[in-house]
């Protein structure tokens, strides 16, 4: 199903799902992910609000991987060069995001991002080839042992760390099987059983027990999207304007690091 709501096929001839959830997403996402830069960056510490981190904001990171994996699993023709949309993103954002006081110096998570669907992506890409017998079985556990010292060492230096970057594969292994079982038991339990990776993983990225619940309830309601709900989401009423959906994110920062920087709080990232 088409931004218009048309019907198209996956190879195989297995009917796409609809993706009109992802505009509500896009609100939420920006939304709840918002008031959690606010809460913890901008708000002072007596105005009680710390609680906003670890239930509301929550929600953004798995609904912004979701997202991801969903388009770059089904809504493009190219992941690679969606990934490089996303990481262009976050090399206009990662400047205000550096002037913003961390622990430790981090890549923003558009890196992240865009990272987890280039592997995912890139994944299923070889496993594709060796099916067809264009790839050797060799040079395929050789590019995925390749792969995986890449994500040991750039787990690191990204926001969300090795954890962040497993989740969009994740749910695309997740999101395929869900959308593709039929309706033999064996099947759906298989598919089932796809998606449990995901959840484990979105619970073991947030400390506490509230902020589990809502990091995984969000992951919980997307494999639920995949699995067919996704056929009972109207459009939302007010789809966001492709600039700010862009924008926002280096924006929203921009505008935290000039605050800072005007109450003295920023850290310039240069000496």
């Amino acid at each position: 199903m088409n931004a218009q709501g048309q019907l198209t096929l996956l190879e195989g001839d297995t009917p796409r799902p609809c993706s009109r959830w992802t505009g509500w997403a896009q609100w939420l996402a920006l939304v709840t992910m918002t008031l959690d830069h606010l809460s913890r960056h901008v708000t002072p510490p007596g105005w009680g609000l710390e609680w906003v981190g670890g239930t509301l904001g929550r929600i953004a990171f798995p609904l912004f991987a979701a997202m991801v994996a969903w388009h770059g699993l089904f809504n493009t023709r190219n992941p690679l060069r969606y990934a490089r949309r996303i990481l262009a993103i976050g090399l206009v954002a990662q400047l205000p995001y550096a002037l913003i006081p961390r622990d430790a110096y981090l890549l923003n998570v558009c890196f992240t991002l865009a990272a987890g669907l280039a592997w995912g992506a890139g994944l299923r890409e070889l496993l594709a080839r060796q099916r067809r017998g264009i790839l050797a079985l060799p040079w395929l556990v050789l590019a995925g042992a390749a792969s995986l010292l890449a994500w040991q060492w750039l787990g690191d230096r990204v926001e969300y760390g090795h954890r962040g970057l497993l989740l969009i594969p994740l749910y695309m292994l997740a999101f395929q099987a869900l959308h593709r079982a039929d309706s033999p038991l064996p099947e759906r339990a298989a598919a089932v059983a796809m998606a449990v990776p995901a959840l484990v993983v979105t619970g073991l990225m947030n400390s506490t027990d509230l902020a589990k619940s809502f990091a995984v309830a969000t992951c919980l309601a997307v494999l639920w999207l995949a699995a067919g709900a996704h056929r009972y989401v109207r459009e939302v009423p007010r789809a966001m304007p492709r600039r700010l959906w862009l924008g926002w994110y280096p924006g929203h920062f921009a505008l935290i690091a000039l605050l800072l920087l005007w109450w003295g709080h920023a850290e310039l990232p240069w000496p």
